[in-house]
């Protein structure tokens, strides 16, 4: 009876200390995993980004599509300034700037297009999975834009985003509850967002 104990007690201290080692390696498990998830998201919500602001410098609005955003990369062209010419050491000591270079025509300027893919992107950049929220199979990011009035001024805004409840799909669920509800107590949004279609924000990432 007394080696039947001792044994249920082994057993049963093997099994408390594996219990406490996993309630420490859970945690670093998630947090490494969700590291590396929201690295690949943020890069992929900064190429977003970069491609709207080119559009709308180019056709003066954001775009809620995706296909025309892909489209504009691999397609379009955007305008470059190409200064021609410089200014003399001598003229720089005297105090010309730029302004002045070119209104007395030591430097001219012109204006040459671009591709898209060959300006702002890698030769090698995927632009079709631009849509696609990385590790997961075909989830696809919240893309928004509207005007909003700010004063008297019509401000237009984007808005790309993808919850934590999509992104961090297939890890410990208990863990991304925790994660989301430590977002919302800090009023970020609950994943990962890039811009604002509810107040302007220049653009910002939540993550910056």
């Amino acid at each position: 009876m007394k080696r039947l104990i001792q044994i249920v007690l082994a057993i049963l201290m093997v099994v408390l200390a594996y219990l406490v080692w996993e309630s420490i390696q859970t945690p670093i498990r998630f947090n490494k995993e969700k590291d590396k998830r929201y690295a690949a998201t943020i890069q992929r919500l900064k190429d977003i980004r970069t491609a709207q602001l080119a559009y709308k410098d180019g056709y003066g609005k954001f775009t809620a599509s995706f296909d025309t955003l892909i489209e504009f990369i691999e397609h379009d062209s955007m305008k470059l300034v190409k200064a021609i010419g410089s200014i003399p050491d001598e003229l720089l000591a005297q105090g010309w700037t730029e302004q002045i270079a070119l209104k007395e025509g030591i430097i001219t300027r012109d204006t040459i297009r671009r591709a898209i893919k060959d300006t702002l992107f890698a030769k090698d950049y995927n632009a079709q999975e631009l849509w696609k929220v990385p590790f997961t199979e075909n989830a696809k990011f919240e893309l928004a834009t509207t005007v909003l009035l700010t004063g008297s001024v019509k401000v237009d805004v984007f808005e790309a985003k993808v919850h934590n409840n999509i992104l961090l799909n297939g890890l410990d669920k208990q863990e991304v509850i925790n994660l989301n509800e430590r977002m919302e107590q800090s009023n970020n949004y609950p994943g990962v967002k890039v811009g604002s279609i509810t107040e302007p924000n220049n653009n910002a990432g939540n993550w910056e």
